[in-house]
């Protein structure tokens, strides 16, 4: 997971399979296949990037189990 900030954005970068699960909870902020962009606006949405970086962590540890 890699983010960025641009002078109108902040960008997230969490893979597409994690902004596929959370497709219904990102309505309403630019995305693409593996891209989320955050306006510099408004609050970052905590509470919705930690539960994508939690589930970015669960897709790592469950490739590392045999």
């Amino acid at each position: 997971m890699w983010f960025a900030a641009f002078s109108d954005h902040c960008s997230l970068f969490p893979t597409a399979a994690v902004i596929e699960t959370f497709k219904n909870e990102l309505k309403g902020f630019s995305t693409s296949k593996g891209t989320i962009h955050f306006p510099t606006d408004k609050p970052l949405p905590a509470a919705l990037v930690k539960k994508m970086v939690k589930a970015r962590l669960t897709q790592i540890e469950s490739k590392k189990k045999p």
